[in-house]
């Protein structure tokens, strides 16, 4: 999934980071269809762009203007994979120390695993329920998108709402923060938009589910 996820560009989740192709009409249109593309230094607010969900995983991108942040937030028992399809981001993202799987985790201590600035292209990054910066932020430098692929989805009647933190960093403990459980921010709107991409085929679209009743008939 990783080497995969890798080859993805903008272009082929419906977004034209320039608009070079923004045209109707333009030949570099998915399936042989002719159909328009979203324009990626278009929007003014966090956008995000719903591609695909199920039980076992969530597909989408954010599109961030320049200077918006997504604030720090956890991924409860989920992994996650992620790919800066254009753009400059800076990310800060923390692991819990003493990590309780039997309660919701809403204030404790936690090291700093990534604060640097990413710029495409970038490798695509995977962080798991224990490690790899579960709880993370984001926030962007010039106007960028970002892939994001969450396994198992948000679900708070399974036990993964998403939750807010405020960190608090510790002078004398270099690379470590207190986390605390916030509110959900205020100002953190997230608008959607229209998926141009490829149609997302599963395993279950080219099933033929008679077959099998047509078996459960005869037992």
């Amino acid at each position: 999934m990783n080497e995969f996820a890798d080859k993805i560009e903008a272009i082929d989740v419906g977004i034209d980071e320039f608009g070079f192709c923004d045209s109707p009409t333009s030949d570099a249109i998915f399936d042989g269809a002719r159909r328009g593309l979203l324009y990626g230094q278009s929007f003014s607010e966090i956008t995000y762009i719903h591609i695909h969900e199920c039980d076992d995983f969530s597909i989408g991108v954010f599109c961030l203007p320049a200077g918006k942040e997504f604030p720090l937030h956890d991924h409860p028992e989920m992994t996650v994979l992620s790919k800066l399809l254009y753009g400059s981001v800076h990310v800060k993202a923390y692991d819990w120390i003493n990590f309780d799987s039997t309660k919701e985790q809403t204030i404790g201590l936690a090291g700093k695993v990534i604060d640097e600035v990413m710029k495409a292209p970038h490798e695509p990054s995977i962080l798991f329920p224990r490690s790899g910066g579960n709880i993370h932020s984001f926030r962007a430098l010039t106007p960028c998108a970002i892939l994001d692929v969450l396994s198992p989805p948000y679900c708070e009647d399974f036990g993964r709402p998403s939750t807010y933190y405020y960190d608090i960093p510790i002078p004398y403990l270099n690379g470590y923060s207190m986390l605390e459980e916030k509110p959900l921010p205020d100002d953190l709107v997230v608008h959607g938009a229209p998926y141009f991409g490829p149609s997302i085929v599963t395993l279950y679209d080219d099933y033929d589910f008679s077959d099998q009743t047509s078996d459960e008939n005869h037992v």
